[in-house]
């Protein structure tokens, strides 16, 4: 199912699934900036209900978050969900979701677009399970209450492509990526991010070729922690998880959070997935630039040496994820990705 595309004068929902940041009074900068921002788009925010209670209210009621989810899915006139950030116990809410026959009914019934990334994650698995097609990309708080001036002008551009019905759309690589902010305070109002230009584009690190297939994917540690960790036992219950079957038709694309998880550790989640046939049954894999490039060409190493006899081609350092700028990956859509010329194209429209 795919939602229809924003339009000038549509009500957006935001909600905050995960960390209770919305709420906080040292986020009450960027929660102004971000509705400033939405309303320029000539869009209406809508802060749901419980999005902007604090952090140890939404960490004590998962329920609350998941019942803010389908009340903006509910809802006729809204017409777009973004997450307001990240964290650790999304998942949390998908037992609310996934036991709630009303709900399941509600997503098929007024299909529209949701995006986030990182913890998000867990939600784009579970609406993707449900026949729903998201879209992994920018959240409320990071990007579209970026505390320059303006929006980052790829994230921005990216963003536009949701008022567009593109049949056809090319991910390029950004000439320039962002380092992290060492705060988020209101003292940082107005100031750019440090810059730094593009050095490696995307590289192909494994294989070759042209292939096709449908994106799949997300924070790596969110997706090892729902194949084998703390959220494991919820993944399999509700069967959110693709089959072996399934992950042959996928382009899986992958991203590191920003806790700069080791090199060790990402190659223990790699084998891991490895044992289990992923890697190799899937049609390609699009790696996100690591965050302020940390373990940039150690991580590379871990993928090669993972890689080693698998033929999966793997084109690297895609601005998606925790790095800025971001682009947006919709899940679902039927994406072509020549890994010798390294071109990504989207080759069908975000939208019904």
């Amino acid at each position: 199912m795919k939602p229809k595309k924003l339009n000038k004068g549509d009500k957006v929902a935001i909600v905050s699934l995960s960390r209770g940041l919305l709420g906080m009074p040292f986020c009450k900068h960027e929660l102004e900036l971000g509705i400033k921002r939405l309303k320029e788009f000539g869009l209406e925010p809508v802060i749901m209900p419980n999005a902007d209670k604090d952090m140890e209210y939404l960490e004590k009621h998962p329920e609350k978050r998941a019942e803010d989810l389908k009340e903006a899915f509910k809802d006729k006139e809204i017409k777009a969900i973004i997450n307001a950030i990240g964290g650790e116990d999304t998942y949390k809410t998908i037992p609310y979701l996934m036991e709630d026959e009303e709900f399941k009914e509600i997503i098929k019934e007024n299909p529209k677009i949701f995006m986030g990334f990182s913890d998000t994650t867990n939600n784009h698995l579970m609406l993707n399970r449900l026949g729903l097609s998201t879209f992994y990309g920018p959240c409320f708080l990071i990007d579209i209450a970026e505390l320059d001036k303006e929006m980052l002008p790829y994230t921005k551009k990216a963003f536009n492509t949701l008022f567009e019905n593109n049949n056809h759309l090319d991910i390029k690589p950004s000439p320039v990526w962002y380092k992290d902010r060492e705060n988020y305070s209101e003292e940082q109002l107005n100031i750019p991010r440090e810059k730094v230009e593009e050095k490696h584009n995307f590289e192909t690190i494994n294989g070759g070729g042209i292939i096709e297939g449908k994106l799949y994917g997300g924070c790596i540690e969110i997706l090892y922690e729902a194949m084998y960790g703390k959220s494991s036992e919820i993944y399999k219950k509700y069967d959110i998880l693709p089959t072996i079957e399934e992950w042959k038709e996928k382009i899986l694309f992958i991203e590191t959070s920003d806790n700069k998880i080791s090199p060790s550790e990402l190659k223990n989640i790699l084998i891991k997935m490895k044992e289990e046939k992923i890697l190799e049954n899937v049609k390609g894999i699009l790696v996100g630039k690591p965050i302020d490039e940390v373990y940039y060409d150690e991580y590379k190493k871990i993928y090669k040496e993972v890689f080693n006899d698998i033929k999966t081609p793997i084109l690297y350092n895609i601005n998606f994820g925790h790095s800025v700028p971001r682009c947006i990956l919709p899940y679902d859509a039927t994406t072509e990705v020549d890994f010798d010329n390294k071109t990504i194209t989207i080759k069908e429209s975000f939208f019904e």
